[in-house]
């Protein structure tokens, strides 16, 4: 199968300019990355060609060999002379580098420009609320251990009065680079360790870190609606970069306790409500607690039967972002009485003696259907 024209793969123009190239593969990328396409076989290789076709014409050298032969110039044996396309010679140790080159802006500047400072990591924090503080929302603070800026020496890394000094390995590149051939190879400098700078006199309280550890306490507005499982991004309360670099990002993840009286499925409520079989039987009102700590008032039809639902409009949950409201959804259990005096059994006694299958529809269809059963077997 002859391979696509890479302009095509990447839909340019053969005049598109780099930012151009570098704007439509970060669309393309994210449409056909295998983790967003995890069962889609069509989308990888479209994700290998993609990737195949921005390596060469990202680079002017490659890209005119590519403009003056087509595909041969990195066919083995082609006039081009660059022999084996793909990655091979893209100035890429793994593919993980061109999506850090490519998105590095994107994902909170994890590539440096030049200085070699890497923005420090993303943290998390664990937080469980009560479903009354999802309901109504809450506002409190979290104590995160983390990494901040060194106060002896402001993130710098060094002593007062002390400055870095450009390393002489990768003239303060963080990476050094090496021809094979066509293609060049770049890694991490060993001098100093992709810094960049070397520090002479390096910070006696951080070791030249410019970051130390401590525990930080940060006030955290959990909004009403929240649901199980979401998680809030605070921009910037992360872990703080090394030599004053960016911080990084902390995510709280929320998980709602279970409630002993309520369920909720979605924005609504569900409760369970024990009835006396009195007042089943002979109808009344009962009162039932809301989420918000009041209470509702239900009407009780006479016979009504377990698993008889009342439903009261908005007493259910907060929706998040929103000034409506779920409902609430209450079951009815109807309760047999227990532990009776002798004077309650003798009135059970004395209804039982009474009892005709009109108060008792659901039995009396039920056995209807028994005798039905059995004389059809007898047949």
């Amino acid at each position: 199968m002859s391979k696509r024209d890479y302009y095509d793969v990447l839909g340019v123009a053969r005049s598109a300019s780099e930012a151009e190239m570098k704007s439509a593969y970060r669309k393309l990328a994210m449409k056909f990355h295998p983790d967003r396409n995890p069962d889609d076989p069509e989308a990888e290789r479209n994700f290998k060609e993609l990737n195949e076709a921005y390596d060469i014409l990202k680079d002017q050298q490659k890209r005119a060999a590519y403009d003056q032969f087509g595909h041969e110039a990195f066919e083995s044996g082609g006039r081009g002379g660059f022999g084996g396309g793909g990655f091979a010679g893209g100035g890429f140790s793994d593919l993980s580098d061109m999506f850090e080159e490519v998105f590095g802006d994107f994902m909170g500047g994890r590539r440096s420009s030049g200085g070699g400072s890497r923005r420090g990591a993303d943290l998390r924090f664990n937080m469980a609320i009560t479903l009354e503080e999802a309901f109504a929302g809450k506002k409190t603070q979290i104590d995160v251990p983390t990494s901040v800026t060194c106060e002896s020496c402001d993130g710098t890394g060094g002593e007062a009065g002390s400055k870095p000094k450009t390393c002489q390995t990768c003239q303060g590149r963080g990476k050094i680079r090496a021809q094979q051939g066509f293609f060049m190879i770049e890694r991490t400098c060993p001098t100093c360790n992709g810094a960049g700078q070397i520090i002479e006199d390096p910070c006696k309280v951080c070791n030249g870190a410019g970051r130390v550890q401590r525990e930080k306490t940060l006030s955290v507005d959990i909004p009403a609606g929240i649901e199980d499982g979401t998680r809030i991004r605070l921009s910037g309360e992360g872990e703080v970069g090394m030599r004053g670099a960016a911080p990084g990002d902390l995510y709280l993840f929320l998980s709602v306790r279970d409630h002993p009286l309520f369920k909720r499925e979605g924005a609504d409520l569900y409760c369970r409500l024990p009835l006396p079989m009195t007042t089943a039987a002979l109808g009344g009102q009962v009162e039932v607690p809301t989420i918000e700590g009041n209470r509702a008032r239900i009407t009780v039809a006479p016979g009504t039967q377990s698993g008889t639902q009342f439903r009261l409009k908005g007493k259910g949950m907060s929706v998040l972002r929103s000034p409506a409201r779920g409902d609430l959804y209450v079951e009815a259990m109807v309760e047999t009485p227990m532990n009776l005096t002798k004077r309650q059994k003798q009135l059970l006694e004395e209804f039982a003696g009474d009892q005709n299958w009109d108060t008792s529809p659901q039995a009396s269809g039920f056995f209807d259907r028994f005798k039905e059963f059995f004389g059809d077997r007898r047949d």
